[in-house]
């Protein structure tokens, strides 16, 4: 295992390159949650009917940079959100385990739960401003707009704006759904993927590598999902959209969501098995073995 900074790293890394190959689902996504806001169903536009025909409708309006719109922002949130989910994790629960029970190889699923949501949270809180404006960025369209649009340069552009429009707290709005909702999800989808994976080598003899860890991700995500975002807090958003759109109206997106999260997912987690080893290999170079030994 990583120092704390070398798993962050290592898992930041790792959450760009699956982010790289899921961002234009997440824009079909975003697009397909905003469209029909707050409007009676009969009067609902459908500009988006699904995740490829969403694709297909953004590239051919808007070329590749369309479906990549917000890209820089994604980064930057996957970085943060990921970095701490994956280099906080394995250090509260060591933390909590050894305080409680001694032996830090001891599995208690109360505490594993708890290092996922608190490490999911810290990323959430952290990033929180790059969700925001990167979804900003992705909801405009001059072709097909939904919901409000906000016409951002770019990622920095959009920083500056909401700042000097809405100060701090507008560049934390909706902070607390986000906190929530990768919270929970990292609550299940971290210690899942590691109990999967201790159960296959245990069980199946399978060894340490790339195998085992895509069996343990296909598994965690048919598992795991998760969904979320808007208005003044979550019951508001859920309330006022249920009472004008009705229940379904919550799911919209879902199949694109989908498309999204298992593969991001199995992607993140598999490559930071991979960046990890070799943040490891080269902090074994450079660290002296007495900081090593304390980190």
């Amino acid at each position: 295992m990583s120092t704390t900074l070398g798993a962050f790293i290592a898992g930041g890394i790792a959450a760009c390159g699956a982010v790289t190959a899921t961002h234009p689902f997440e824009t079909v996504k975003i697009r397909m949650q905003l469209q029909g806001e707050l409007q009676e169903k009969s009067l609902q536009p459908r500009l988006y009917k699904g995740p490829f025909h969403g694709v297909s409708v953004i590239v051919r309006n808007e070329g590749l940079g369309g479906i990549y719109r917000g890209i820089g922002a994604a980064y930057i949130y996957q970085m943060i959100l990921n970095g701490c989910r994956l280099g906080f994790y394995e250090p509260i629960r060591n933390t909590l385990t050894t305080a409680i029970f001694t032996d830090p190889k001891t599995q208690s699923l109360g505490i594993n739960i708890f290092a996922g949501a608190t490490s999911g949270i810290l990323g959430a809180a952290a990033g929180s401003p790059f969700f925001l404006v990167k979804t900003r960025l992705q909801s405009f369209s001059p072709f097909a707009p939904v919901g409000t649009q906000h016409a951002y340069k770019n990622a920095v552009d959009g920083m500056r704006q909401i700042y000097k429009g809405e100060g701090i707290h507008g560049l934390y709005r909706g902070v607390g759904a986000a906190m929530v909702r990768t919270g929970f999800g990292s609550s299940v989808q971290l210690p899942t993927y590691f109990f999967a994976k201790r159960r296959m080598i245990k069980h199946f003899g399978m060894e340490e590598g790339p195998a085992l860890h895509l069996a343990s991700n296909t598994i965690m995500s048919r598992m795991y999902n998760q969904n979320g975002n808007l208005y003044k807090g979550v019951f508001d958003c859920f309330g006022k959209t249920v009472k004008t759109e009705g229940l379904l109206a919550i799911y919209k997106g879902f199949l694109p969501h989908l498309a999204r999260i298992l593969p991001h997912t199995i992607l993140t987690l598999s490559l930071a098995e991979q960046t990890n080893k070799l943040m490891r290999k080269f902090e074994d170079r450079i660290l002296p073995s007495n900081i090593k030994d304390q980190v």
